[in-house]
């Protein structure tokens, strides 16, 4: 464990800090985590990317709540932890967040691990597009959805309250390019992070004289395995993180506290 003025002498006395986030980082932006401070699962596991890929059912329910959930993941701006890292101005960022919040607080040097929301991808032809104008597609297509009842979820989903038979009627927009198969420009559970984007962020860690992890638990492989190859290097590395993490023996300093607290103090002491 370790206490802010440790904490702060760590990022000072660094000069190529690489950060990794997790969803720790957003969540007093209001976007919601999947895990407890145990790393315990909070809710159902989120979507299968192979799932995805093969039912059209899958899509239907993806969709139908994405559409309630996208509004106010969108609507979710930066907070003091995403702001106080733009002032630390580290050598970059890893963020599993899929937000976009690090870039909208100023930080210039972010790798988006597992993609982001804000973009559509086709799966035929590769085209990208604004989730927005899909928001406008999926509204027109299915006029009726929007008197669902719902609570928001992580990562732009909502829990909404739909029988089979509704879910059935959901018509899901086709790529307007070549009429493939749309999905988020993110990454699903089972699917993998692309190679080079990896290759990148292990570029950051091999050139970095510190490592800071904010806000994540660890528990999947994508981010711990930045910690494994900085702790092969004999990197510091510290932790702000509510709970355990998967990699808890790795760490020089931990504090135990809600990010957005902890990094507004810290750049105020740097």
């Amino acid at each position: 464990m370790g206490d802010l003025q440790t904490l702060a002498e760590f990022v000072t006395g660094c000069h190529r800090l690489v950060v990794l986030t997790g969803a720790g980082c957003s969540t007093a932006s209001g976007i919601g985590d999947y895990r407890d401070e145990s790393g315990e699962w909070k809710r159902a596991m989120p979507i299968q990317h192979a799932d995805f890929l093969r039912c059209a059912a899958v899509r239907q329910r993806y969709w139908a709540r994405s559409f309630h959930g996208w509004p106010s993941f969108s609507a979710a701006q930066p907070n003091a932890a995403h702001e106080a890292l733009a002032t630390l101005r580290p050598m970059g960022v890893i963020t599993q967040n899929v937000d976009r919040l690090h870039q909208r607080a100023g930080s210039d040097r972010v790798i988006d691990l597992h993609g982001r929301l804000d973009q559509v991808i086709c799966m035929a032809c590769g085209t990208l597009s604004d989730r927005h104008d899909l928001q406008d597609r999926l509204a027109a297509n299915n006029p009726w959805l929007g008197g669902s009842r719902f609570a928001t979820a992580p990562d732009g989903d909502a829990d909404v309250q739909m029988s089979d038979e509704a879910l059935a009627r959901v018509v899901v927009p086709d790529c307007l390019r070549c009429g493939g198969m749309l999905k988020p420009h993110v990454v699903f559970y089972g699917d993998n992070v692309p190679k080079a984007r990896v290759d990148a962020a292990y570029a950051w860690v091999d050139d970095c004289d510190a490592l800071l992890v904010v806000g994540s638990s660890l528990m999947v492989f994508s981010g711990l395995r930045f910690c494994r190859r900085a702790a092969k290097r004999g990197v510091p590395m510290a932790l702000v993180n509510k709970g355990r993490t998967r990699a808890d023996e790795l760490f020089d300093l931990r504090l135990d506290g809600a990010c957005e607290s902890v990094l507004s103090e810290l750049a105020a002491a740097v």
